[in-house]
């Protein structure tokens, strides 16, 4: 055997074992996808190790599908992507979902749905609860996204009741600065002012002891506040740290999945600052596709906790399935 051809011999043997390190070491980085177990309809939870995330149905709204509700691409364009993901084209249903954190001995609702004021097919937070062998006493911290009617109205009921009254209520302080605003409310066109309204009616009788969380801060620990202003002026995601895996909140940040995850450049009708949030979306879905991040989201599809890949110039959600 003369020496040039043991030197092929030789380099394709370190090659093979070198590219064998790399497969087993990409092996072993790749996270384990959670369990997700099925509790009861519409009640999931997800083991993160040293926490516990449960799924709360709280209901779905429906609204006739017209040119209005996205704002940057035709009709046909929108009936084409909801038909490609097998919905119906003359209208949208978009579901609610509310999670329930347990963490370093906290109990955490992230937002509080829509209560006693929404639609008749929403609502349904404290029979999800109860189903999940959740109290409501229990609770021990409301954490909230923004202060749209359907995050926040399930606070407080019709009587003027709190409905979690064991639970510090958490706000992001941009937020609140923003719909607080007396001078802001009264220049508001009339069609805002029903949001004002809203957060005055369930905050204004305990404002002295809200808790405000700056943007980026932690808010409890192992969760941590993520600036996602575009939506409303402070909306904003939260960052969970699982042991076993880390999740993403990001409330708002898309409503139709089928719409606004796969197009994120198209803007809902209920973005405030469409461009904001456009970037938002795109800034959001890139960390959690870098970081190998959970996604949870308020108005995303089956369990609203899942996994995000690339499809096209968007993203696809895929939800866990117990």
């Amino acid at each position: 055997m003369n020496a040039s051809f043991k030197t092929i011999l030789m380099t394709g043997a370190i090659l093979g074992v070198i590219g064998v390190a790399i497969s087993v070491a990409g092996c072993a980085s790749a996270p384990t996808l959670p369990t997700a177990t099925s509790v009861a309809a519409g009640v999931t939870r997800v083991d993160l190790g040293d926490v516990r995330v449960t799924t709360l149905k709280e209901g779905s709204a429906q609204r006739v599908l017209d040119a209005s509700f996205v704002k940057n691409a035709s009709l046909e364009e929108v009936r084409q992507a909801l038909a490609a993901a097998g919905l119906p084209g003359d209208r949208v249903e978009i579901p609610f979902t509310v999670f329930f954190v347990e963490i370093g001995g906290e109990r955490v609702l992230f937002d509080a749905g829509n209560g006693e004021f929404g639609a008749a097919t929403s609502g349904k937070l404290l029979e999800s609860m109860s189903k999940a062998g959740i109290d409501p006493a229990s609770v021990t911290a409301v954490v909230i996204s923004h202060f749209h009617g359907d995050h926040i109205n399930g606070l407080r009921n019709k009587a003027g009741e709190l409905v979690f009254k064991n639970a510090k209520i958490y706000v992001p302080e941009v937020e609140w600065n923003w719909w607080m605003d007396d001078a802001r409310m009264a220049a508001a066109p009339e069609a805002m002012k029903g949001t004002f309204q809203a957060a005055r009616r369930v905050f204004g009788p305990i404002a002295s002891y809200v808790v405000k969380f700056a943007p980026d801060s932690e808010v409890l620990p192992g969760i941590r506040a993520v600036a996602a202003h575009g939506h409303t002026p402070g909306h904003t995601a939260f960052l969970v740290e699982g042991k076993a895996r880390r999740l993403l909140y990001w409330g708002d940040t898309t409503n139709i999945a089928a719409l606004f995850v796969r197009h994120p450049d198209w803007a809902v009708m209920f973005d405030m600052d469409p461009e904001a949030a456009r970037q938002v979306r795109r800034r959001l879905a890139e960390r959690v596709l870098q970081e190998d991040l959970l996604l949870a989201g308020y108005h995303l599809p089956g369990a609203a906790v899942g996994t995000l890949s690339r499809r096209g110039s968007g993203y696809e959600f895929t939800p866990l399935a117990p």
